[in-house]
């Protein structure tokens, strides 16, 4: 018997996300070939979702190819490793076309503040000299606290510090337009609220920076320097 055709799409769609995600190790290179090669859309929508940002991934997935895959992920790539090597206290991860910085709040702010400490000042200069260097990407930057004291309370500090962040790139040059800012509250804990370690990691700022549409499109017009 005949399997209907969009069984056989659903089977390879999986099987292209479980070949991807058995390659931890890979970097944003390896995994834009993949994800603009036949997984397509459905590997980009997992990596979407994992980075929170489902649209954008399901976007470079299901619209670019193999090679414009591998040229976005060489900008990124490239990208990833100058903020490593030059913005200190911030962890740097890839995490799928996208690129996770996080930084402690303990580093930023102080305690029930957001207002940056001179150092975190210095630090986020580094790194908006980065973002000049590559323009073509846009930022999502999100605030989250541990559990203590109130929802609404934390919320609005966690918004605060997102937004302090967002202010201060702005003063060094950086577009608005590429900026987002959201504030969880304690509602995305990394560790346990339980011990202060786990608090502690729990209090942070992350920004996850995104390929932008007109990254997307010189990729497809073979426009990005390797």
């Amino acid at each position: 018997m005949k399997k209907p055709r969009f069984i056989k799409s659903i089977f390879a769609q999986i099987l292209g996300v479980v070949f991807l995600f058995s390659c931890a190790s890979w970097n944003n290179t390896e995994k834009g070939a993949v994800i603009g090669g036949g997984t397509g859309g459905a590997v980009g929508a997992v990596l979407g979702n994992k980075s929170g940002q489902a649209g954008k991934g399901a976007a470079i997935g299901a619209v670019v190819g193999a090679a414009a895959g591998a040229a976005v992920g060489i900008y990124m790539d490239k990208q990833a490793k100058k903020i490593e090597e030059e913005v200190k206290d911030a962890e740097v991860e890839r995490v799928g076309d996208a690129i996770k910085l996080t930084f402690d709040s303990g580093i930023l702010f102080g305690f029930d503040s957001y207002s940056l400490t001179p150092a975190s000042q210095e630090n986020i200069m580094k790194f908006a000299e980065i973002l000049k260097e590559y323009p073509d990407t846009d930022l999502s930057i999100e605030g989250h606290t541990d559990n203590r004291g109130s929802y609404q309370y934390n919320l609005g500090l966690s918004e605060r510090r997102a937004a302090s962040v967002k202010n201060y790139l702005k003063m060094q040059g950086i577009d608005d337009k590429r900026m987002t800012t959201l504030g969880f509250s304690f509602d995305k804990p990394v560790a346990t609220n339980d011990t202060d370690e786990g608090r502690a990691k729990n209090r942070r700022v992350e920004i996850l920076i995104t390929a932008n549409d007109v990254l997307i499109e010189k990729a497809e017009k073979g426009e990005i320097e390797n």
